[in-house]
């Protein structure tokens, strides 16, 4: 027995020093200074480190009681009584699962910012690479690219030559643009920055896809590597007659494929020689009045005249289709509302006309009376539907057409509207469009002037096509305005359009835009009439009229596009 005592004696001995032992630590340490202890036993302490409890606070620490003769939790259960697993124990264990989610947290975070710029890196390389490095306020990335690359040649859709770069024995380039001014707003020029086909394209023309081992033996040699090459959409055929269509008169010509919204040809007068733009630079930019590097087939913005009432019939055959039926006016050359007069062009009286022979013979009297019995609201979201007002993605710099009668202000307004006149203005490639998607059977394709990019083998780096089509009006629809503007041809003021071998139809126009000034000539207009593949305008500053002047430029792009058909 005395044994047995001893042993107990020498045990209970031993765990009263492990317990001072860890009490005197926790004095000692002071992220323990503040454990609660019994107020009436500071020898027992609330929290027992053995067992990670917690007891209900008396207010008492260790710090203000000192330590006891002995060290222990309350009977039963956790330190405050309660049965184990009812309550989640404060102290180190819980400052350690805090810890273990803070660094959770800012784990996941840092993954999601490490995956997000992975995924911002792969949006700019695979997205949007091409546009910063063809930007031209990237001047400073792509004088680095000149010294890597021969810049890349542009061709015409048929394979001929229309820009290329001469390497001399220095190792110095020079852009040549083998025909000159003929493809200059469509072309472009890559020296005092970029534009047209030559900004579209730079980041392929100045960029190589070929065998990595080929481009890294020929910068480690220091031989240029040649760029990818461009084809456009245009056709030297077409591009050559729409040249010669407008002579020496500003203005513009474009020529759409209606199924795909292929640029087949663009010109814009006047025009600049791509070759000399470095030496006439202050020249060419100093002419604010003539403008000349602007593209006026894509940038300028000009009174429809005539060929807007394509638009107003489209919107007069939605609002009031039974009376259209029946429409007839007596036209004596003016019309007069109130004080407001509309007079025909020239003077001319075209007596009794239905809606259709007053479609042909341009009667903006009768055009006139139609404006008046419109909603307005409705017509200017026909035009928004249409594309006025509206930015197209077509890769070169594109001013929107503009229709502002959103209410009618006054009778004026809605008159000069109705005909044309007033603040609408159209640019020829979106008047252009109209006339196409009429032939396309209400279908409009987005225009696109860059075909496809080849490397310096032939092989096909990439192919591009239209950025889109819309409905803008129905089959239906499209099929009546096409049989009127068919009529224009036959019947009307665009007889001069017509030549052997092809039908067209297509509308006239001559737009007032300055008192005293000779009226802008219009023509829009597709052929062939009975299965539409071509959509033509033309427009002619200080022309005259649509049908005197614009119909027969019209006539020679139809005529060269037909010609081995």
């Amino acid at each position: 027995m005395q044994t047995d005592d001893r042993q107990t004696e020498l045990s209970e001995r031993q765990q009263e020093r492990i317990r001072q032992t860890v009490l005197d630590y926790m004095q000692d340490d002071r992220d323990f200074a503040d454990v609660p202890v019994d107020e009436n036993d500071p020898g027992r302490i609330l929290f027992d480190p053995m067992t990670d409890g917690e007891a209900p606070w008396t207010g008492q620490t260790l710090r203000d009681a000192g330590a006891g003769p002995s060290v222990r939790p309350p009977e039963g259960g956790l330190a405050d009584g309660t049965p184990d697993g009812d309550q989640k124990p404060e102290g180190p264990a819980a400052d350690q699962r805090k810890l273990k989610r803070d660094v959770l947290i800012a784990t996941y975070l840092f993954v999601a910012l490490f995956l997000g710029t992975i995924a911002f890196l792969g949006y700019f390389h695979f997205v949007k690479a091409d546009a910063y490095r063809s930007s031209s306020y990237n001047s400073k990335r792509q004088s680095v690219y000149a010294k890597k690359y021969q810049r890349g040649d542009i061709f015409s859709a048929d394979g001929q030559l229309l820009a290329t770069t001469k390497v001399d024995g220095e190792g110095q380039q020079t852009r040549s643009y083998p025909f000159g001014r003929l493809y200059a707003h469509v072309v472009g020029y890559s020296t005092r920055g970029s534009s047209a086909a030559e900004s579209l394209a730079s980041s392929y023309l100045m960029g190589a896809h070929i065998n990595p081992l080929e481009l890294a033996k020929n910068e480690l040699s220091g031989t240029l590597t040649h760029g990818d090459n461009a084809y456009l959409t245009v056709r030297s055929d077409l591009q050559q007659a729409a040249y010669d269509a407008l002579g020496d008169r500003d203005g513009a010509a474009v020529v759409l494929d209606v199924k795909t919204g292929k640029i087949l040809a663009m010109v814009s007068r006047p025009d600049y020689d791509p070759n000399t733009v470095a030496q006439d630079w202050e020249k060419l930019t100093g002419d604010a009045e003539s403008s000349v590097l602007v593209n006026r087939a894509t940038q300028g913005k000009y009174p429809p005249g005539s060929t807007f009432k394509i638009l107003t019939t489209l919107e007069y055959l939605r609002e009031h289709p039974e009376e259209a039926e029946d429409f007839s006016f007596d036209c004596d050359s003016d019309y007069e509302l109130g004080e407001y007069v509309i007079r025909c062009s020239k003077g001319i009286s075209h007596g009794h006309v239905t809606l259709e022979e007053a479609f042909a013979k341009s009667c903006n009297g009768a055009y006139a009376l139609i404006g008046t019995k419109l909603d307005t609201a409705r017509l200017y979201e026909l035009c928004e539907d249409v594309g006025y007002n509206r930015d197209f993605s077509i890769g070169l710099v594109y001013s929107r057409s503009s229709f502002e009668l959103e209410t009618a202000e006054s009778t004026w307004d809605v008159l000069q509207t109705s005909i044309g006149q007033g603040r609408t203005l159209t640019t020829p490639l979106f008047n252009c469009m109209i006339a196409a998607a009429v032939a396309n059977g209400g279908v409009m394709q987005t225009p696109y002037v860059l075909d496809r990019v080849e490397n310096t083998y032939g092989q096909n780096v990439k192919t591009f096509s239209s950025a889109g089509s819309r409905r803008v009006m129905t089959a239906a629809e499209a099929e009546t305005l096409g049989r009127m503007m068919r009529a224009v041809v036959t019947d009307g003021t665009g007889d001069e359009a017509e030549g052997e071998g092809f039908t067209v139809a297509g509308k006239t126009g001559s737009a007032e835009w300055a008192k005293g000034k000779e009226t802008h000539a219009w023509f829009v207009g597709y052929a062939p009439y009975e299965d539409p593949e071509i959509a033509v305008c033309v427009l002619l500053e200080e022309g005259g009229t649509g049908g005197s002047a614009a119909a027969p430029a019209a006539r020679r792009i139809f005529k060269a596009y037909f010609a081995d058909k």
